[in-house]
């Protein structure tokens, strides 16, 4: 970036715009988050029934799972409308 130039600062209304250009896409890639989540916590059911206990996997699988939880609601987000009360 220039030196004194302004970060650009995306607006929702910006994103919406790009959105409703891929509505599809957007759904789709919620569906693949939403499938990894399922499979990040069996997984970590699965290693905690087992015994062995790997604690450094699981926190890493654990906060794998936050951050795609926070995608997915990121996304989701996109398909609210902003009300102004």
């Amino acid at each position: 970036m220039p030196d004194g130039a302004a970060p650009q600062i995306l607006l929702k209304s910006d994103i919406m715009d790009d959105a409703n250009l891929n509505h599809d896409a957007l759904k789709a890639n919620i569906a693949d988050l939403r499938v990894r989540h399922r499979a990040l916590d069996s997984e970590i059911v699965a290693l905690g029934e087992t015994g062995v206990t790997d604690q450094l996997k699981i926190a890493r699988l654990k906060k794998e799972k936050l951050v795609i939880k926070d995608r997915m609601a990121r996304l989701e987000d996109l398909f609210t409308p902003d009300i102004i009360a």
